[in-house]
């Protein structure tokens, strides 16, 4: 039987598109990650706290949150945000000068708002509100992008979060000037700029570490970590990496856990993923996120307007600087800077955040239209 002729009316017919292969690696990647969770926290759990499963259950908890946050976000028309994003400016920026007066401590740092029985953490809700507001002034003015003196008004626009947020949480603070790097990068046409860029923002690093003692240490124990008592983790995480091997000692039997490895189950955790899976786990977990990164382009590159692409451009800047960033950490190829490992690493607030922003990923997504053959 041949095939039935194409008319006119079915040529004019489209297709709504939604990303499913994104939604299943970030399914994947949150059930890894609770599954390392539990076998990198079980040991610290059961000792401090009397239940094995204390963190699983509370990252379940924040990731049922942030699976709900992403459904319900994917359903929104992603173009309402931008009629909000200043007050997500407002929101972000308020919520990090309140960390500064009424902060709560967690492990010697003070980044958390108590509420009753939960802690938030704002500079997570910062990251997200910033690639909103940002994709939205450049929406507004795509054609001044190009000019110098339009990109010195958006950073001075993005300092203020950026300065209180690297009050207490510096790295966190880099992210945030990342995305804001990479969103000009993107729609500018000129690239000569950014050389100047990378220098002011240098500066900056250097004055916020001068400003703080602990700052310039951690250069040294990054530079001599067998000579510092606070090296001790950076040197049991690596002992962690070289003893996995290339397949790993198998899913829970790692040593470094059991007490060597400081809060194994939050910045570190790659390393344990290296002990127990090997150098093959390692890599699997780097692919995976690259393919989550590819399918961010191939939204970006097909989105319906300037703002969706922006968005998720932002949201693919953010996802690429924090996977690095930890790993680099881990690794010891850049000082401690506290980031944590996106979706894997304990962390409430993060996850919840997370999952949220791939909403706006997927909000994009369900705009794309495709001819039907």
């Amino acid at each position: 039987m041949g095939q039935r002729p194409r008319t006119g009316k079915d040529r004019g017919k489209q297709i709504k598109y939604f990303d499913y292969t994104l939604l299943f690696i970030i399914i994947f990647l949150v059930g890894f990650g609770l599954v390392m969770l539990y076998s990198t926290s079980s040991y610290n759990a059961q000792l401090h706290h009397g239940d094995s499963a204390f963190y699983l259950k509370k990252q379940f908890f924040a990731s049922a949150l942030g699976f709900c946050g992403m459904l319900v976000v994917a359903q929104i028309d992603y173009h309402m945000w931008m009629h909000l994003s200043s007050l997500c400016y407002i929101a972000a920026f308020s919520l990090c000068t309140l960390v500064i007066f009424i902060g709560s401590e967690i492990n010697g740092s003070t980044r958390w708002l108590r509420i009753g029985s939960l802690s938030v953490q704002p500079s997570e809700i910062a990251k997200m509100a910033m690639i909103i507001f940002l994709a939205t002034i450049i929406n507004r003015i795509p054609k001044e992008i190009g000019k110098f003196k339009t990109v010195i008004k958006i950073m001075v626009i993005v300092m203020p979060v950026v300065a209180v947020v690297a009050t207490n949480n510096l790295s966190t603070a880099i992210i945030i000037l990342g995305i804001a790097i990479c969103l000009i990068f993107v729609a500018s046409p000129k690239y000569v700029q950014f050389f100047l860029m990378a220098g002011f923002v240098g500066a900056v690093g250097v004055v916020f570490i001068a400003l703080e003692s602990y700052r310039a240490e951690r250069i040294q124990i990054w530079l001599h970590p067998e000579e510092f008592e606070k090296g001790y983790q950076t040197l049991q995480g690596l002992y962690a990496i070289g003893s996995g091997g290339l397949f790993g000692k198998g899913l829970g039997e790692s040593m470094q856990k059991l007490g060597f490895l400081p809060e194994a189950q939050n910045d570190m955790i790659f390393s344990i993923i290296c002990e127990e899976l090997g150098l093959f786990g390692a890599i699997c977990v780097i692919l995976l996120f690259l393919l989550m990164l590819w399918r961010f382009m191939i939204i970006a590159n097909n989105a319906p307007d300037l703002f969706g692409a922006l968005i998720v451009v932002g949201i693919m800047a953010h996802i690429a600087i924090q996977v690095i960033l930890n790993i680099a950490v881990v690794t010891n190829s850049i000082p401690n800077t506290g980031i944590t490992l996106p979706f894997i690493s304990y962390g409430g607030t993060s996850v919840a955040i997370l999952l949220t922003e791939m909403g706006l990923a997927l909000s994009v997504s369900r705009g794309i239209r495709l001819e039907k053959v």
